[in-house]
């Protein structure tokens, strides 16, 4: 089809905007969001290529659901398209969650604002617990896939293991195991169906052949790859080159620029990775901070790891130096957030002309149905890792023969916050009542109990 009978610019932005400011919800809200308008309403695209699309994405690090939009803007209106896309899908969150972490450093100190985030916390939990079961529904498949996932929560719980070296030991024994042709490794990962309505690529602007622009172009892959690169990793070495690698700038851009390559199985899993560097390693904030920066995510639009710029921001808050409080938390979150999306542009204008050869490959769909269920496991320890700084006022830490086990002191348990949580459990798995509302539910009853002097 001629590029004319395309959506114009001006019309691709005004879709964009709409979806960056309503997605809320996770990846998989995200994702059902942009099938319904530019599937189902649009028609911009049909089934078929949205699938190819999002599975293609699933084999990258970072998050997904933004990529997704990346590549369609991309394919609908070339580099600008992709640009426009990616931006606007992250514009909304990133505004939001900077204006949060203001108000967050005044005044999260106070009364309301200290009750409104313990009811948040709670409503995070179940939230995150609901993720396990849903990805772990989808991804556990046969008993080997249960048993890798095991394996990779008792390799990051129990023993402390790197997440990024789990996502590498299971990636490769996938491959391997598809190389060897292992009957339980034959399905590989990606998404099924996605929404109600199926429509048929001959009967969208796009049709069912491949625009001229995304043709294969050596030339433009590795130009623009080239651009974005430096865009990325220019101003890491240069902070590293000027402020030196123990400055909390350069150990954010460094942090988040190696969390970029290895991120991969999605938000969640990212989290679980973001929580034990942050908190343990880095003492940017405390593992209650983390959990209502994971709230403001889960209230505000966009992608759910834009929880990383309030880490960020903290950071860089902290640890200011001589800089104003205020503007080195505001520096600091502006620079997570590059580091973190400036790669996602990379891989897919890096990797898009070359996506036809990626749709066949049985040893990357194994390694990725690998690396999908070692993410399960990753999660049940973020789900465990919250679950018992929410629960409990004190917490240990057991060292021996190996093991690096948080213990938690059963006496310091935090009946208010057990109670609540509970609520939040019913309401996500019993009352199946949407995201928005149990954080909304949560966030009131924990005003009213900050009121009342319940905790």
């Amino acid at each position: 089809m001629a590029a004319s009978q395309y959506p114009t610019l001006t019309e691709a932005i005004r879709v964009w905007a709409r979806i960056g400011l309503l997605s809320f919800g996770g990846p998989a809200g995200q994702i059902a969001l942009m099938h319904q308008i530019l599937v189902e309403e649009r028609k911009w695209l049909g089934e078929k290529r949205f699938l190819h699309a999002l599975n293609y994405c699933m084999l990258l690090p970072g998050p997904e659901a933004q990529q997704l939009a990346v590549y369609i803007g991309w394919l609908m209106h070339r580099t600008a398209g992709g640009v426009i896309a990616g931006v606007l899908f992250v514009l909304p969150g990133m505004i939001a969650i900077m204006v949060l972490s203001w108000i967050y450093a005044i005044w999260g100190n106070t009364g309301i604002v200290e009750s409104l985030f313990f009811g948040l916390k709670a409503a995070v939990l179940a939230i995150v617990a609901q993720a396990v079961y849903r990805i772990g529904k989808r991804a556990l498949k046969n008993n080997v896939m249960i048993g890798i996932s095991v394996l990779a929560f008792i390799a990051i719980f129990a023993f402390g293991v790197p997440f990024p070296v789990i996502v590498l030991i299971a990636g490769l024994t996938g491959y391997l195991a598809s190389k060897l042709d292992l009957a339980a490794f034959r399905d590989g990962g990606g998404h099924g169906k996605i929404g109600k309505t199926h429509v048929a690529d001959a009967d969208t602007l796009l049709g069912e052949e491949t625009p001229q622009h995304a043709m294969i172009n050596r030339r433009w892959a590795y130009q623009m790859s080239a651009i974005l690169l430096g865009l990325w990793l220019v101003p890491v070495g240069a902070l590293f080159a000027v402020l030196g690698p123990a400055n909390v700038f350069s150990q954010i851009a460094g942090f988040f620029s190696m969390m970029a390559v290895v991120t991969f199985g999605g938000a969640y899993a990212v989290l679980a990775y973001v929580a034990q560097e942050a908190v343990q390693n880095f003492g940017w904030l405390a593992p209650g901070e983390m959990l209502d920066g994971l709230g403001m995510a889960e209230t505000t639009p966009g992608p759910l790891i834009m929880v990383t710029q309030f880490v960020g921001f903290m950071g860089a808050f902290r640890d200011a130096g001589t800089l104003p409080p205020l503007l080195a938390g505001t520096l600091g979150a502006v620079l997570t957030t590059w580091v973190t999306f400036a790669p996602c542009f990379l891989w897919i204008f890096l990797g898009a002309p070359f996506i036809e050869r990626l749709r066949d490959n049985h040893q990357l769909g194994a390694a990725l149905g690998a690396i999908t269920a070692a993410v399960v496991g990753v999660i049940l320890n973020l789900a465990v890792w919250f679950g018992l700084h929410v629960l409990f006022a004190e917490v240990g830490t057991l060292e021996s023969y190996g093991l690096n086990l948080i213990v938690p002191v059963l006496t310091s348990l935090d009946f208010a916050a057990a109670g609540l949580t509970l609520l939040a459990v019913l309401a996500v798995f019993w009352m199946r009542i949407s995201t928005i509302r149990v954080l909304g539910l949560c966030a009131g009853v924990g005003i009213v109990m900050g009121v009342l002097g319940a905790f």
